[in-house]
């Protein structure tokens, strides 16, 4: 039986949404997640509310991040092999931390604890 006031399904569907949108299917993944941030936010437990909205922000955040790899690449010109270099490494390292930052909040929101992303939450 399933408590009524039990924050876990909302705050983990919050939480894969975020992963799914990461890995899986960007852009639908996200639609998800802002159609249910925006139908949710308010009447949300407070625990599940604190996931919804880190997700949802943090998905923002990191697409903004994820972007910036091809503005590199415009501003170094993509002929060159340092600027792919740079690309290549900057993508790797924030895509993978967010994939992990990710992961956190998953294992927090199954365990019913309240999470803030570090540096961007």
């Amino acid at each position: 039986m399933r408590d009524a006031d039990d924050p876990r399904p909302l705050a983990v569907a919050a939480e894969a949404l975020y992963l799914i949108n990461l890995m899986l299917a960007p852009g639908l993944a996200f639609a998800v997640l802002a159609w249910l941030w925006w139908r949710r936010r308010a009447s949300a437990h407070p625990v599940a509310r604190v996931h919804l909205e880190q997700a949802f922000r943090v998905s923002l955040v990191g697409g903004a991040l994820i972007f910036t790899t091809l503005l590199i690449g415009a501003i170094g010109g993509f002929r060159g092999p340092g600027v792919w270099v740079v690309v290549i490494l900057y993508f790797t390292v924030v895509h993978s931390s967010l994939i992990l930052l990710g992961v956190v909040g998953l294992v927090k929101a199954i365990n019913r604890e309240a999470w803030r992303y570090p540096l961007i939450g």
